[in-house]
């Protein structure tokens, strides 16, 4: 058997505020709020996933493109271009990081300049396609 993913951990200025800011864009909560000036701050869903995002405080600014970053899909009754609306709107911004014109995935980065991806397709349109190749 592997190992489980637990954190992903994402070095950051203000812990708080990039917590609040990607709980807010997963529909997420923040799981440790002791103390407003914390240099450590996580987020997760406990109703789902076992996964948390923690943000740590350090003193370097980011310099170069992520080595990891975040693939997100947009939910079910959704679509790319109402999340790429509502992620601009919450501060994400549109980044160049050399991919080509013609993906189907958009390249944006947080408040911070942390790349990630907003995939296409939803949960239920992914399944409809791999069950499509599946019966093919």
């Amino acid at each position: 058997m592997g190992l489980v993913v637990d954190t992903l951990s994402v070095d950051c200025a203000a812990p708080r505020r990039l917590a609040e800011w990607w709980a807010q864009v997963l529909g997420w909560q923040v799981l440790q709020d002791e103390d407003p000036d914390d240099d450590e701050v996580a987020i997760g869903d406990p109703s789902a996933s076992p996964l948390t995002l923690l943000f740590l405080q350090v003193p370097e600014a980011k310099t170069t493109k992520n080595r990891l970053h975040l693939d997100l899909r947009p939910p079910d009754g959704s679509d790319q271009q109402t999340e790429l609306g509502r992620l601009l709107g919450l501060g994400a911004r549109r980044v160049d990081v050399g991919q080509e014109a013609s993906v189907s995935w958009l390249v944006l980065a947080d408040p911070e300049g942390n790349e990630f991806c907003l995939l296409q397709s939803t949960p239920s349109e992914l399944a409809a396609e791999a069950a499509g190749r599946s019966a093919g």
